[in-house]
């Protein structure tokens, strides 16, 4: 069954509210675009009446500078639809986050890994901004899909803004990630054809994703053989895993995914991971803590996780690059020992 997740509901900002994600920690420059996709193939599976599937993609990538360029974190369409439902609240608040990509910044040479994210079902891709602009600091292509229709809202080049259908519909999981894989193998078609397709090193792709786009992340692993490695930020298997023979990686809360956890799809899906695999939880987390909203719910003064937003954030960045680094680069990158991580392994 779908667990639906709905848009953080946030308190008006006042003027002086430091809403900047954490700096990216790699040694490199990040630059940002975005692509609107058509799949001519295939209808929406949400609203067949639109005809052909469309998408919008979020690339961050090593930049040649930082131009200085900032995109919104959200459209003003976007910020206003998440915030729609909430009196009393500045629509645009969600326009002023502080990101650290410079928009269609100049791209370094050579080919990267590319890393495929996937955002949990509601939310935003811009909720993956932190993960993406630090993956990409670090060396990486990273392209966050919007699946449209999943999410709270979406808008396209033209001022179009489309919404969460659904959301309305209520579809199971095994259905949302199915739709998502086909999204998925779709964008990697474009990119690995496209004017981005020199930057790719075709032979290192992964796919990683929160909630619903963590469990997408599984099925299309075991879809699709481009993807090498992946990695699951606290989402429920729905089905659980049958088995899948490549580097895969679990990041969740104690509560919900610790061995004793409440939600035993990880616990059902581990004996079947045969590849290469890791299985962590993180105190003090609460669901939306691997994402963004880690750190903008706590200085928005809204109930939060216990732990520190950006210390939150720091140990998933860390976490998923080292797995990243060694199953995509062959290198072994150190991370620190946190004491809030417990290895649930067994």
């Amino acid at each position: 069954m779908l667990k639906t997740l709905t848009a953080l509901s946030l308190l008006a900002l006042p003027p002086q509210a430091d809403l900047a994600l954490p700096e990216p920690t790699g040694p490199l420059p990040v630059g940002t675009a975005d692509l609107r996709l058509v799949d001519h193939d295939r209808p929406d599976p949400w609203n067949p009446e639109a005809g052909e599937r469309e998408l919008m993609v979020t690339l961050w990538y090593p930049a040649r500078r930082d131009n200085g360029a900032r995109r919104p974190y959200l459209t003003p369409q976007e910020s206003a639809a998440v915030l729609a439902p909430y009196r009393d609240l500045d629509p645009g608040a969600l326009t002023r986050v502080g990101t650290h990509a410079g928009r269609d910044a100049p791209a370094r040479a050579g080919r990267r890994p590319l890393v495929v994210l996937s955002p949990g079902f509601s939310f935003p891709r811009a909720t993956l901004t932190s993960l993406g602009e630090d993956l990409a600091s670090r060396g990486y292509l990273v392209a966050a899909v919007e699946h449209t229709y999943e999410s709270v809202a979406t808008t396209f080049p033209d001022g179009r803004t489309t919404t969460c259908l659904a959301c309305a519909q209520k579809p199971d999981g095994a259905k949302v990630a199915a739709g998502r894989v086909a999204d998925v193998r779709f964008v990697l078609d474009e990119l690995t054809k496209g004017a981005w397709g020199r930057s790719i090193d075709r032979s290192r792709i992964a796919m990683a994703g929160h909630s619903m786009g963590g469990n997408s992340a599984a099925l299309a692993l075991a879809t699709d053989r481009r993807l090498k490695a992946g990695a699951n930020l606290d989402g429920t298997f729905t089905p659980p895993v049958e088995r899948l023979d490549r580097p895969f990686l679990l990041v969740g809360t104690p509560k919900l995914h610790a061995w004793d956890g409440t939600d035993d799809s990880w616990k059902k899906s581990w004996p079947h991971l045969k590849g290469p695999k890791k299985w962590i939880t993180v105190a003090g987390t609460d669901h939306s803590a691997f994402v963004d909203y880690a750190v903008l719910r706590p200085r928005l003064g809204l109930p939060a996780q216990e732990l520190d937003g950006s210390r939150a954030l720091r140990i998933t960045r860390d976490h998923l690059a080292a797995f990243l680094d060694l199953h995509l680069r062959g290198k072994r990158t150190p991370v620190a020992d946190f004491p809030e991580v417990a290895d649930q392994g067994r």
